[in-house]
């Protein structure tokens, strides 16, 4: 039996439903399994945290259960196998942290803080990674506005995205100060149509 299928094993006893897709098996797990689940699975040969990552399924067809979903990408390095440990959760619903098992996973918890909105109970440092302290709502929400909007950052600066656009096009100085065209002092390697360098 490989160490996948023993890890498998031990996680339906924690109430852990398996699943796979395009070869990849995942376990979803009670929330209050969930340390249980994934410090057995690091214990078994798990060693390797690859990845923390949220899904939204608010607007996802034929979608029944909670509306989040987080999953942990846990690999094997020696028997080269991984498995996606995976919990469902609601709004408001929080997750233990799991930084006391690996460190990297500070920042991975850090991202689906800020792209979800999931927080992370005992995190050392939780707080937004990406997007600015002030930007309300979590941008990977189903529920997040798509339009353009300007944002105010922290330190005064302001983004108005029309403007950046305009700046990034050459249309205007926009907010780089870059009017298109190599920058002052760099001589542009290229030759403009019917005319020189």
């Amino acid at each position: 039996m490989s160490l996948l299928e023993q890890v498998v094993e031990h996680l339906k006893t924690l109430e852990g439903k398996p699943g796979e897709f395009k070869a990849m098996v995942s376990v979803t797990v009670p929330k209050d399994h969930l340390l249980e689940a994934i410090e057995s699975s690091k214990d078994a040969g798990f060693n390797m945290i690859s990845d923390v990552f949220g899904l939204d399924y608010l607007s996802y067809p034929g979608h029944q259960g909670k509306r989040f979903s987080v999953a942990y990408n846990l690999y094997s390095i020696e028997a080269n196998e991984r498995i996606f440990i995976r919990v469902n959760l609601d709004e408001g619903e929080t997750l233990p942290t799991i930084t006391h098992l690996w460190s990297g996973a500070n920042f991975m918890e850090r991202e689906v803080y800020d792209m979800f909105g999931v927080v992370f109970d005992d995190h050392p440092d939780l707080r937004k990674l990406i997007t600015p302290e002030d930007l309300d709502g979590h941008p990977h929400r189903k529920d997040f506005p798509l339009g353009e909007t300007p944002t105010l950052f922290n330190d005064g600066r302001f983004l108005d995205p029309a403007a950046f656009r305009a700046g990034l096009r050459g249309d205007s100085e926009g907010l780089t100060g870059f009017v298109g065209g190599a920058r002052k002092g760099v001589a542009s390697q290229q030759k403009p149509e019917g005319g020189k360098a």
